[in-house]
């Protein structure tokens, strides 16, 4: 086998198994409810796989100083969803969706231009989060949440979405650098894909409460890529990256925990 279809072959298989990572978890995310639905969308759904794949083809510090990057990208994550759920009460898909990615668009293109450190990231992201949680509580809830009826080509869309990221961040990254690679894994494809699908068969409010629940969630997945890049320095690439996953998943679980608590005691 030429070297060059080996590389085909290993980039579409990791491609579809990021795929149908992703679209398992966007199906459990859509019967779940807002609440539930935010922590499972906030866990490393997308960016898990491609740092995954990403440590196949790089050594630790390449990783370590991509995670570095993607840090200060995480906190406009955020801003991108406070827009979305603010200009969703009142406009269309396009014009909330349309205004939410370039939102994220603008503010990561102006966070690759700086050199971050560990603790300049973490600052940052508390600044973002001091802000945007108390500005996105009025959308986390909504009377009731509508029943969604699938549509034969939300699957095909979501798995093309994140297969396209995969196989972008893959390929680029040997050329383009840990800096911008890390920019590029945390394209927030999943919070694309729920407003692209779900916002014109439930609505704006709805679809803003799922985003608007995620701002605690991405906090604790903010603090799994500052762990990505104090582990893989430390331990290696695949302890890292399950430090990582795991840091992700006990702070979600945390969360729900403490909101079934208020839950029973609001009961």
């Amino acid at each position: 086998m030429s070297p060059e279809l080996h590389f085909v072959l290993i980039l579409v298989l990791r491609m579809a198994v990021a795929a149908a990572f992703v679209v398992s978890a966007s199906i459990i995310t859509e019967r779940s409810g807002p609440v539930i639905g935010a922590l499972i969308a906030t866990l490393p759904i997308s960016a898990g796989p491609s740092y995954t794949f990403l440590a196949l083809d790089h050594d630790a510090a390449f990783i370590a100083e991509g995670a570095l990057a993607s840090l200060p990208v995480n906190a406009a994550t955020i801003y991108m969803g406070l827009t979305y759920a603010v200009l969703a009460q009142r406009f269309s898909m396009w014009i909330s969706a349309g205004s939410a990615i370039a939102v994220w668009l603008v503010l990561a293109t102006i966070i690759r231009q700086f050199e971050w450190s560990l603790a300049a990231g973490l600052i940052v992201n508390a600044i973002t989060f001091a802000i945007c949680i108390p500005l996105l509580k009025p959308y986390r809830h909504v009377a009731k949440m509508p029943l969604i009826a699938r549509r034969w080509y939300d699957i095909p869309l979501r798995a093309a979405l994140v297969a396209s990221l995969v196989g972008t961040v893959v390929t680029a990254s040997g050329w383009v650098g840990p800096r911008v690679t890390g920019v590029m894994a945390l394209f927030p494809i999943v919070f694309s894909s729920m407003m692209l699908i779900l916002h014109p068969r439930i609505g704006g409010p709805a679809t803003a409460a799922v985003l608007a629940n995620s701002a605690w969630g991405l906090m604790g997945f903010g603090l799994g890529v500052a762990v990505l890049h104090v582990a893989v320095l430390q331990f290696g690439s695949p302890i890292g990256l399950c430090c990582a996953l795991a840091t992700c998943i006990v702070w979600n679980l945390v969360l729900w925990r403490i909101g079934r608590r208020k839950s029973g005691k609001a009961s």
